[in-house]
């Protein structure tokens, strides 16, 4: 059966979370506290990230060397060639910035279609989020409902991820791949995932599944 595969990019594309970083690196006292509400759900992706955004000390020069020091899984380029040759379609979802998501990508000549949140900077950073659902307002990107708006009749959905903003879109793709607070969260509430550590444990499911 045909697949496509919607893939988070923080910490699962990435080795490091680049919007973590980004707030170790640069956000003043405060921070921990709004992701603190954040994680229970009393704010959503777009007043967290905002609020924490008012904290940063910095410009899109320093953004872009830290965005220098973050690598992507050295399994990741084989994965997208594995995908090609089978004809698989691949989109990136992620409730992290564009900026990032360009940034980085364009470092290993790598173009895939993305929908994330906007990240804005004139004299200070702030955030736009053009894929919210109105019926949750929690992640800035809804990965839920674009994974069901992009998902073609008859194939299958993949969901790649690591995280919170994962839980929902794990609940409804019909293959999970997860790791780290995602997979447990899977467990936890019985939600059928394939463990993974890199993108190399991908290639080798999917090939015995071939077979």
């Amino acid at each position: 059966m045909q697949k496509q595969f919607f893939i988070d990019f923080d910490g699962t594309v990435t080795t490091r979370d680049t919007v973590a970083a980004m707030v170790e690196s640069f956000a003043g006292e405060g921070w921990q506290e709004l992701n603190q509400k954040w994680e229970n759900k009393e704010i959503s992706t777009e007043e967290c990230a905002r609020r924490t955004l008012e904290l940063f000390n910095t410009d899109l020069g320093e953004l872009e060397k830290l965005l220098d020091t973050i690598d992507i899984d050295r399994y990741f380029p084989d994965f997208l060639s594995f995908c090609e040759s089978q004809g698989y379609q691949v989109y990136i979802l992620s409730d992290g910035y564009d900026f990032n998501i360009k940034h980085v990508l364009s470092r290993y000549n790598i173009d895939l279609p993305y929908y994330c949140n906007k990240l804005l900077y004139t004299d200070r950073f702030d955030i736009k989020c053009g894929n919210t659902n109105p019926d949750c307002d929690s992640c800035g990107t809804c990965k839920t409902n674009l994974m069901q708006e992009l998902k073609m009749p008859g194939y299958q959905s993949v969901y790649i991820g690591d995280g919170y903003s994962d839980t929902c879109p794990a609940e409804h793709a019909d293959i999970v791949f997860a790791k780290s607070s995602l997979l447990r969260y899977c467990r936890e509430h019985g939600i059928s995932a394939i463990a993974f550590d890199n993108f190399s444990d991908i290639i080798k499911y999917l090939q015995s599944e071939d077979r």
